[in-house]
């Protein structure tokens, strides 16, 4: 573990946050402790659930959400963020599980991990401020509605779900009293969740809604499921284990796809709950060392016996709802879910499922933006398709694509209205030339628009194109000018380049492109006039 702590500090990353936690006071530790208590709750279902997904022991998953979740708890880049086991992630698991066995998910954990702290060390985690709002909300939208659906499988007899990984589980249904029972107390608990905070504070509104179902649920000997019907969690100290696979070339080709895949989708989706915890706290940055806390955790989990994990978006909302803000919340839920595992198992599974679905229901209510309605009339219209669009993509296929592609149609769409905004205001000067006023970026979408906008026969001997309300941005741009500088050229007339940017300058001088430089144009902003070297890119052959 001492390399990887090296590493992170190599890397700049700022512990302060670990440090501060130490001035707790004792109201503050209270309530901590409580919300880690309320998450490690949540945690035990949702554990054992994704376990099942990827087709390994319980156990596995169980401790996959100790180790990750202590880990991120201590490294992380964002206090009050938990991470653990998580259907993401098991849905690829799956498939890998079934063909090679456990054994290689463990390697392949370790792999994915490794790849983590790598992006981290070289600060991959700051492309996450690329993903623009729209996509943001189709996935808290998104993700709302699959634990939502994720929750329905408790409504359905214990046994008979069959989990995809992903929403909905296919089962048979509860039925006549049961399913009333069912519903009844997953209502009682959203009503205790809602009404507490206006009676007492010094209990999470979450815990005090599954101890009070709980308990009623044991004191009248109420037949519903409970955590206990969906597995024993009843286990030891996770051992330190070395995956059993060969070192070699073909267990390399064997894990390295899976590695790459669970790596990126347990960044993204840590990532962009980061900056949704973020959003709630107050707090900001920390996206490289969150990268690095995440692929700590999953190489030790690899090696003691754990499916690997990422952030969870649903423990995460009942923390911070539950007041945890600080380190110690992630750390306790952590020591909890152990304790729970070592001697608290018989206690635990008593607990009815119906009131760690109500505090789900309620994370549900809490974590979709309702507003995204109300704007979707008052943004741009790609942005109102955007958002619709990511949240059905994570729905119905998995957060990581829907990113992607909310990313993808953002930019295309930016692209496209950057590229119909070029324009040129002409004049011309008492001298006789001409002036292109240039309006709108120069670049790959824009490139033919600006070509089109000059007509080398019908000018004068001398033209100037003005840059001042313009930038170039890249070789496209460069072929442009090129192109637009051959046709003056071979006119016989003379094209002349005026109010570069010093970043436009830069990028013409590299090309070698400009051929009249002055000295005394320090800021690249004023009338000067710079001639423009043709064949140099081949633009027009």
């Amino acid at each position: 573990m001492t390399k990887f702590m090296m590493a992170a500090l190599a890397a700049g990353q700022d512990f302060s946050s670990l440090r501060n936690d130490s001035g707790l006071d004792l109201g503050r530790i209270r309530i901590e402790l409580l919300a880690g208590l309320t998450v490690a709750l949540a945690l035990v279902p949702e554990a054992v659930a994704f376990a099942f997904v990827a087709g390994v022991h319980p156990l596995v998953g169980l401790y996959a959400a100790f180790i990750v979740g202590l880990i991120t708890a201590v490294l992380g880049g964002r206090p009050g963020m938990i991470s653990g086991a998580t259907g993401a992630l098991a849905v690829v698991m799956v498939s890998l599980v079934a063909t090679h066995g456990v054994e290689y998910l463990f390697a392949t954990v370790v792999l994915m991990g490794l790849i983590q702290i790598a992006s981290g060390i070289f600060r991959l985690g700051k492309f996450i401020r690329l993903v623009p709002h729209p996509v943001m909300l189709g996935f808290v939208n998104g993700l709302a509605i699959v634990i939502f659906l994720a929750q329905l499988s408790q409504f359905q007899v214990p046994g008979t779900a069959e989990h995809a990984g992903h929403g909905m589980a296919n089962g048979e249904w509860l039925s006549g009293g049961s399913l009333y029972m069912m519903l009844g107390l997953v209502a009682a608990t959203m009503a205790i969740i809602w009404v507490m905070p206006r009676i007492t504070t010094a209990i999470p509104a979450p815990l005090a809604g599954i101890g009070i179902v709980a308990l009623a649920v044991i004191a009248f000997g109420i037949d519903v499921p409970r955590v206990g019907d969906m597995a024993s969690i009843d286990g030891g100290l996770p051992s330190f284990h070395v995956p059993m696979v060969p070192l070699n070339l073909e267990t390399l080709e064997i894990i390295l796809p899976y590695a790459l895949i669970l790596a990126a989708i347990g960044l993204i989706e840590s990532l962009l709950t980061l900056n949704l915890v973020g959003d709630i706290t107050g707090q900001r940055g920390g996206s490289s060392q969150e990268c690095i806390a995440q692929g700590t955790a999953n190489t030790v989990t690899g090696f003691f016996g754990g499916m690997g994990g990422c952030a969870m978006i649903g423990q995460s909302m009942i923390n911070v709802k539950s007041g945890g803000r600080t380190r110690l919340s992630g750390v306790s839920a952590a020591v909890f879910l152990l304790l729970f595992i070592l001697v608290a198992a018989p206690l635990i599974e008593q607990i009815p499922l119906a009131a760690l679905v109500g505090v789900m229901f309620m994370v549900v209510i809490g974590t979709f933006a309702w507003n995204s309605f109300k704007i979707m009339r008052k943004v741009p219209l790609t942005d109102a398709i955007v958002i619709v669009l990511v949240t059905v993509v994570t729905v119905f296929f998995d957060l990581a694509t829907a990113v992607v592609v909310g990313v993808i149609v953002s930019a295309l769409a930016y692209a496209w209205n950057n590229a119909s905004r070029i324009s040129a205001k002409r004049h011309d000067t008492p001298e006789g030339a001409r002036v292109y006023q240039v309006q709108g970026p120069l670049f790959f979408g824009s490139s033919e628009g600006f070509v089109e906008l000059f007509n080398p026969s019908e000018d004068p001997h001398s033209v100037i194109v003005d840059f001042a309300d313009s930038r170039v941005v890249d070789q496209s741009a460069l072929n442009a000018i090129e192109m637009v500088a051959a046709k003056y050229e071979a006119a016989g007339k003379q094209l002349q380049l005026r109010h570069l940017s010093r970043d436009c300058h830069q990028l013409l001088s590299k090309a070698g492109q400009l051929m009249v430089d002055s000295d005394d144009d320090p800021d690249y902003q004023i009338a000067v006039n710079y001639t423009v070297r043709t064949g140099v890119l081949g633009a027009g052959h």
